[in-house]
């Protein structure tokens, strides 16, 4: 603790400093433009001028120093006049998203008016000196060019820092998530041409544009300036392509075929050696086949086509393109499942985007786009014998889906002098989450377990139903959001100054998930300690007999619920001198929860975050430079907060014996209670909180301190490495508790009744490990009682704890026209207790609601390593042109295994102190905190492609193949961490493979562009 308090007065110290200073940088994080900057003769004329005509002007200042900036991407032509003519010039200028291009001039002293010098601008320096910030920025030129797979995520594992998420967790159109710095995966923001797109429901991932409209992706891995905020993670920032003066159409079609791909490995439940005392829930089922892979292949194909021009010459420009995407497979489910099928599925996922561009005149800017990404899914269902292999008659259909977002955007930008530039973004969105299951019987109960149903009933044959869905939603499921950010930039001397807004509201409709059918779901168990109670905390006695028993599970989450979040901020981009920058800046945020009644049970306010960053151009030349930035980053609670924690929610389960089972419909009969009814370890039992007595009164956001230090450098003519330091440390989490007892001994020592107050009936959201005040709503009805909860109150003995540190190291050849390659390796390490907002070790999404604090118990043995930490990361990638028609190119990524996980019951006596099962950082009695039982094995993933041109199209039309995981790894990413069904009865599946990496496969495609 003493450290945590030094560090937290450090940065006290720094945004006193940074409050102290005035302004901002011309750059931002989710920015849609980029820079154009150098040195000339003091007073000459620049001239920038665009594909789309747009034409700038500026003069050199007294020390010969230029810049445009807020320039939209494309190709520049610069040229420099004296006394009216021009006597410099550099052609094909290709600006990079939010980074500044050096084109600097020789003196003209001595130039011939008649003598014009044009230079490739491939000659110019690489290095940005510009930039105080840690990011990536990859090209379409790249995108072409690598054999990567076809989502925002897996260009940002191209990043530094940057590890694949959870394999439990995916993206509202199924795409996989990633960890930036230690983060969890909903830490991260998505933007497209300079509007949040990030998920609003859960923070899930976030829409990304059709993936060969995508001009320019850039990957923030941390020291974005004060104008973006709403992240402790990473960004996603993508621009999408824009029409030219040209006309410019092309078609592309990809096709990954099933015949050419592998089989994911079959999987088979664990027969280890079980410690003395402790047996398998079903010691027949240890060895043999839990699921077949085999033929679990799936035929990919993408059909998409762009078209780009002028409407009206130097003024108004279109870019329009779509993508239809389809991929048909098969999947067969486990042999534990209620029905074994074969699902025979198809994904469908349409995507469209439309830019227009209107160059009003040289000092406006105005801007349209239109985006639309869906995904839906269906799967009929056909039955499967595990015992002939063979698949049966169709029986039913899986939950089809439909999901995706419509996203418009405007904005307009003007230059009103060469000094002061004003930009306005506005952006609404609208969610589509619409599930149902087509033909499926809703007065038939879901059923679980059902392998562990009394053989003497069934005589050995499972009782099944058909209902293979747990969950469904609403089918007025959605959200939407809509988002207005101003931005004001003048350039003084040698400050830039930049202040501005950054709103964004977003609501969610009917959202939360309830169990399909009569609104219950029967869960068969089987104790193999039949006399030993299954929960005594709880009153939930022993089953006796042979140990069958079955519980009654209820679980609805459906509520309606907003979030508002405004910021401002006020940035200085200094030039100290010719080799210094200071980036100074200072943000405020506040963020707002509400309930489906519109209350708020969540209000922040005076969130400042000062930002601090530094460039050194050591040599003058822009060939070396040390970089480093200081800063803090709040983060936003997602609208899913409200849906257990401020709305009305159910999930209890009810305990008993049963003497038979319905052929029909497979629910138990005969039916004896073994608990006292209905339980709910959370108080989850239909009530609708109080809004002000759901979480602490003084309640702070979750935050982050970052500090980032390193160094770029060019080596030769041709290469540049570098390296760099980054150190992250957590200040505040938010996750709810759920301890009544421990409120109720704080009530009584503080000399309250307890019989005048009304305790909370659901968990409440804190702090862990600050001290919380809470309202209890007094019984008379009149006001409320205070009781404040320190981190001994609620049995804690430390609060939460995430830190992070890594050493990025790597060396690039950019491409020269033949080659170019780049390699990273970063050695990390992601520690503490708590992994953020999710939880990794079972797949609680839960967002900043996880089973993580939610009682003492919990967290004992909870300190190790987190979920997130690989320790070594190897990336590579790179591409050379064999000749004018052949390019070969690869990837690589080597990564050091995930932590292990074993979650079984509490201490030495296997007790359920709080009635979550096995779900204690304890493995047959013995301490396990994450990590302690090792490391999955290293993932190698290898990808390589080659292009053919043919010269008769005259290098328009291209041929690829493309081969992802080369070496087929199919290793376990994701293992069953859940120890036991029951004290001293491990889980068949404890230890078992959940998730592993996908097999080889092969993608062929053809190109067309003109």
């Amino acid at each position: 603790m003493k450290t945590g308090n030094h560090s937290h007065r450090g940065y006290k110290l720094l945004a006193l400093a940074c409050a102290a200073a005035l302004g901002s940088t011309g750059v931002l994080a989710q920015s849609t433009t980029g820079s154009i900057g150098g040195q000339a003769e003091p007073g000459v004329t620049i001239t920038a001028t665009s594909s789309t005509g747009l034409v700038r002007k500026t003069t050199a200042d007294n020390s010969g120093r230029y810049s445009f900036t807020n320039l939209p991407l494309g190709a520049y032509s610069v040229s420099l006049q004296r006394d009216g003519v021009v006597v410099d010039k550099r052609d094909n200028v290709n600006i990079v998203v939010n980074a500044n291009t050096d084109v600097s001039f020789a003196s003209t002293s001595n130039a011939k008016s008649l003598g014009v010098v044009s230079v490739s601008a491939n000659a110019l320096p690489p290095i940005d000196v510009t930039a105080v910030d840690s990011r990536t920025v990859i090209t379409s030129k790249e995108l072409a060019q690598l054999p990567i797979t076809r989502t925002a995520e897996s260009i940002a594992l191209l990043a530094p820092g940057v590890v694949g998420g959870s394999s439990y967790f995916s993206g509202p159109t199924g795409n996989a998530l990633v960890s930036f710095g230690g983060a969890s995966v909903t830490e991260n923001a998505y933007y497209i041409n300079g509007f949040n797109t990030t998920d609003p429901l859960s923070g899930m991932g976030g829409i990304s544009l059709p993936y060969g409209s995508i001009d320019q992706q850039e990957v923030f891995t941390g020291g974005y300036s004060a104008k973006y905020g709403r992240s402790d993670g990473g960004v996603i920032n993508q621009v999408g392509k824009r029409g030219t003066n040209q006309w410019h159409f092309g078609a592309q079609v990809l096709w990954e075929p099933s015949f050419l791909a592998s089989n994911p490995k079959n999987v088979y439940y664990p027969n280890a050696a079980l410690p003395a005392g402790y047996g398998y829930q079903n010691p027949e089922l240890a060895g043999s086949q839990y699921r077949s892979r085999k033929d679990n292949t799936a035929t990919h194909t993408v059909y998409s086509f762009y078209l780009g021009g002028p409407l009206i010459k130097d003024k108004l420009f279109l870019f329009a393109s779509a993508e239809a995407e389809k991929r048909d497979g098969l999947s067969t489910s486990s042999s534990s499942s209620s029905q074994p099928y074969n699902d025979h599925y198809s994904y469908s996922l349409p995507k469209h985007y439309l830019k227009l561009d209107w160059n009003i005149n040289d000092s406006n800017i105005l801007e349209f786009t239109n985006i639309s990404s869906k995904e839906s899914y269906s799967g009929s269902l056909y039955a499967y014998d595990y015992d002939t292999r063979s698949q049966g008659p169709l029986f039913g259909y899986d939950t089809s889906t439909k999901t995706g977002s419509d996203i418009y955007i405007g904005k307009y930008t003007s230059y009103i002098t060469d000094d002061l530039t004003f930009s306005a973004t506005y952006g609404k969105t609208k969610v589509m989450d619409y599930s149902q299951i087509p033909g499926a019987d809703p007065t038939l109960p879901y059923l679980s377990g059902v392998l562990s149903q009394d053989p003497s009933i069934t005589g050995g044959n499972p009782i099944t139903n058909g209902i293979t869905t747990p969950y469904v939603k609403s089918p007025n499921a959605g959200s939407s959001s809509h988002g207005l950010r101003l931005d004001l930039e003048y350039k003084l001397g040698d400050h830039t100054l930049s202040a501005g807004i950054d709103n964004i509201a977003t609501s969610s409709t009917d959202e939360g998930q309830q169990v399909f059918g009569p609104g219950y779901a029967w869960i068969y168990g089987k104790a193999s300690k039949p006399n030993t109670p299954l929960n005594p905390a709880f009153g939930v006695g022993a089953p006796g007999g042979d140990g069958y028993y079955v519980r009654k599970y209820i679980y609805t989450t459906t509520t309606s619920m907003s979030v508002d979040q405004t910021a401002q901020y006020l940035e200085d981009r200094w030039q100290v001198n010719d080799r210094w920058l200071l980036s100074i800046g200072l943000r405020n945020d506040q963020f707002s929860n509400y309930n489906n009644l519109h209350q708020a049970f969540v209000h922040n306010t005076n969130q400042w975050a000062p930002r601090l960053g530094f460039s050194w151009d050591v040599l003058g030349d822009s060939t070396f430079k040390v970089f480093g930035n200081l800063g803090r980053y709040y983060l936003a609670l997602p609208n899913s907060v409200a849906e257990r924690a401020a709305g009305p929610s159910t999930y209890t389960n009810e305990y008993f014996t049963y003497t038979g089972i319905n052929a029909a419909t497979g629910a138990p009969t005969g039916l004896t209670p073994i608990g006292p009814g209905p339980i709910s370890s959370n108080g989850e039992y239909g009530q609708t909180p109080d809004p002000k007595t759901v979480t602490a009164t003084d309640l702070r956001s979750q935050y982050q301190d970052e500090a980032i230090l390193g160094f770029t450098k060019m080596l030769g003519s041709k290469w540049m490495y570098g390296a760099k330091v980054t150190v992250r440390r957590l200040e505040t989490a938010i996750d709810d508790v759920c301890d009544d007892d421990a409120v109720a001994r704080k009530i009584v020592a503080s000399g309250i009744n307890p019989d005048s107050v009304v305790f909370p009936n659901s968990c409440l959201i804190f702090n862990p490990g600050k001290t919380n005040t809470f309202l209890l709503a007094n019984a008379d009805g009149n006001g409320y009682s205070k009781v404040t909860m320190n981190n001994q109150d609620w049995g804690f003995t430390d609060g939460a704890k995430r830190k992070y540190y890594a050493l990025d190291l790597f060396l690039e050849h950019p491409f020269d026209g033949k080659w170019q390659g780049r390699i990273d390796y970063t050695f990390s390490r992601s520690y503490g207790n708590t992994e953020g907002q999710v939880l990794s070790t079972t797949g609680q999404d839960d967002v900043s609601k996880t089973q993580d604090w939610d009682f003492w118990q919990l967290m004992d043995n909870s300190n190790g390593v987190l979920s997130n930490d690989r320790t070594h990361v190897l990336k590579a990638r790179g591409a050379y042109q064999i000749s004018p028609e052949w390019m070969i190119s690869g990837s690589l990524q080597i990564a050091s295994g995930a932590p292990k996980v074993c979650m079984g019951y509490y201490g030495t006596d296997e007790s359920d102190p709080v009635l979550y099962g096995s779900a204690y950082h304890y493995c047959a009695g013995n301490p396990t905190p994450i990590g302690s039982l090792g490391r999955l094995p290293w993932t190698k993933q290898v990808n390589l492609g080659v292009t053919y041109r043919p010269p008769f199209a005259d290098k328009k039309l291209a041929f690829s193949l493309d081969i992802f995981n080369v070496l087929n790894e199919r290793n376990p990413t994701v293992l069953d961490a859940t120890y036991e069904t029951a004290p001293y009865t491990v889980s068949n599946t404890y230890g078992m493979p959940l998730y592993q990496e996908a097999p080889r496969y092969v993608r062929l495609s053809a190109t067309y562009d003109f």
